[in-house]
C-alpha cells in the first residue's frame, strides 16, 4: 500500500514540476523546483524499492548525493563537453551551477529523512509489539 501512495505522490510532483518548468518563473521556477525534485526522486524510489532491509537514511543521502553530483556537473559543463544539444535533455540535466541549488536540495531532503525515519520506527513499533511478552 505505500508503495502505490508514492507512486502516486510522484505523479503529482511530476505533474507540478512539469507545469513549474511550462509556466512558473520568478522563485517559483528557480527554488521551489528544486526543492520538489529531491521529493520528486525520493517518492520514485520509494514507489520502486521495497522497505526491508534498508537504514532509514541510506536512501535520502543517496538521492541527495545524486543531486550534489548533478549540480556539480552542471559546474563542469557536462552538457558543453559532451555536445549535448537537446533542448529536454539540457533542461533535465541543467547547464548553469548555483550554491543556491544546493541549499534547496538540502531543503527538499529534509522531509524524506523524516518520513524515513517515521517509516522506520513504525516498522520497528510493529516489530516489537510481536514480540512475545515475558
Amino acid at each position: 500500500m505505500r508503495r502505490l501512495i508514492f507512486g502516486i505522490i510522484s505523479v503529482l510532483l511530476l505533474g507540478i514540476e512539469v507545469l513549474i518548468g511550462l509556466f512558473a518563473h520568478g522563485w517559483v521556477r528557480i527554488y521551489l523546483g528544486d526543492v520538489l525534485v529531491v521529493i520528486l526522486l525520493y517518492t520514485i524510489v520509494r514507489t520502486v524499492i521495497p522497505d526491508k532491509n534498508i537504514r532509514w537514511f541510506i536512501i535520502p543521502s543517496v538521492i541527495l548525493l545524486f543531486a550534489f553530483a548533478v549540480e556539480f556537473l552542471q559546474l563542469w559543463g557536462f552538457c558543453d563537453r559532451f555536445g549535448i544539444t537537446n533542448k529536454l535533455l539540457r533542461i533535465i540535466i541543467g547547464t548553469g551551477f548555483s550554491k543556491i541549488d544546493l541549499a534547496c536540495y538540502l531543503a527538499g531532503i529534509i522531509p524524506c529523512y523524516v518520513t524515513e525515519f517515521l517509516i522506520a520506527k513504525k516498522q520497528a513499533d510493529q516489530r516489537a509489539s510481536k514480540l512475545p511478552r515475558q
